[in-house]
């Protein structure tokens, strides 16, 4: 079944529907990782938004249990070419089985790298994707430049604080949508890690002592977590060690 992609400056892909049936307008972000796909579909950090894989075969490998959290998170999944056959020892399911699983629409045999080079020059844009042969663009391209993609952290951390025990350092960690291995790593470090969800307060943190504290990659836009900034605010005004990446990172 044919598919398109449809840009917010008018830009249309066309290829082939794989994944969910439905339809699906999100921000297109690009990623260029040659393996790791489904790292990437399991990774918080992309909710809200639909990914372009640069790398030219996705789905050689199947599914594997290599997942950075429970669920998929991205809106849509755009690739060059969908692999036919998955070949490990360890794969449970095809990556289309599981894109239908995780109800995320994608499209297939689009030329990604083109694709890529609009994103870098024009910078990210909004998309749709849709099976509808009959679309209209005049009345989609309003919808595109509308869409906005909201407070995606709250979605994404986790809904309750635990703890990872270890006889180390004690740090907290600030789950602003944060791939399980930030915290296995520490962990497996000796680390005690307590994870605390992104809208805890500083004062609760503070209180628990940590020797540091480390705010979490995570999606969206850092402008919309004012109440996590000023929370930070306040981390900053002890003499605890804070340490971060990616949205966290940003966020400082």
């Amino acid at each position: 079944m044919k598919a398109f992609l449809i840009l917010e400056d008018g830009t249309v892909f066309e290829g082939k529907h794989i994944g969910s049936d439905k339809d699906m307008i999100s921000e297109i972000v690009f990623n260029t990782s040659m393996t790791g796909y489904l790292e990437v579909l399991t990774d918080p950090s992309y909710a809200g938004q639909a990914v372009v894989m640069t790398y030219p075969l996705i789905g050689n490998y199947g599914v594997t249990p290599d997942m950075e959290s429970k669920k998929a998170w991205p809106d849509g999944y755009i690739v060059r070419e969908l692999s036919r056959m998955s070949s490990n020892f360890r794969c449970e399911k095809t990556l289309q089985e599981f894109l239908k699983e995780q109800d995320i629409p994608g499209i297939a045999d689009v030329d990604t790298r083109a694709l890529t080079q609009v994103l870098r020059e024009k910078g990210t844009m909004n998309g749709m994707i849709t099976a509808n042969e009959n679309y209209n663009l005049e009345e989609i391209l309003p919808k595109l430049k509308t869409y906005q993609v909201g407070d995606v952290v709250s979605k994404a951390t986790c809904s309750e604080k635990y703890v990872l025990p270890g006889s180390g350092k004690k740090v907290a960690l600030l789950d602003l949508g944060a791939k399980n291995n930030i915290a296995n790593s520490l962990n497996k470090r000796g680390c005690e890690v307590t994870v605390y969800p992104a809208h805890t307060t500083a004062e609760e943190i503070i209180s628990a002592h940590p020797d540091g504290i480390m705010l979490s990659n995570g999606p969206g836009d850092p402008a919309d977590c004012i109440s996590i900034i000023e929370e930070i605010k306040k981390l900053y005004q002890t003499n605890i060690p804070v340490f971060a990446i990616c949205l966290g990172h940003q966020l400082m």
